[in-house]
């Protein structure tokens, strides 16, 4: 299992910051990232988490969907691999 996160439902406040210490309460995160509009600079409203290892990312999933992270319930799941 990899330990890489889709973060999707993200509120417009929420930057790289927030995402670290929300999912920091279930192990290690190694990076966090917010993708923001190339021409805005406003979030898109998705991000990606990379845990440190695959047991903290199933414990991230299981612990932090469909919770709320600035004023919006968030979808945690698995992230695909880049092609």
């Amino acid at each position: 299992m990899q330990s890489n996160l889709y973060v999707s439902n993200l509120g417009y406040g929420v930057d790289r910051e927030t995402l670290k210490s929300h999912f920091s309460s279930c192990g290690d995160v190694l990076s966090s990232e917010v993708i923001t509009d190339r021409n805005t600079g406003q979030s898109r409203g998705f991000g990606f988490v990379e845990m440190g290892t695959a047991a903290q990312a199933k414990s991230a999933i299981e612990s932090l969907n469909d919770q709320s992270l600035g004023g919006r319930v968030i979808s945690v799941s698995l992230a695909n691999a880049r092609k």
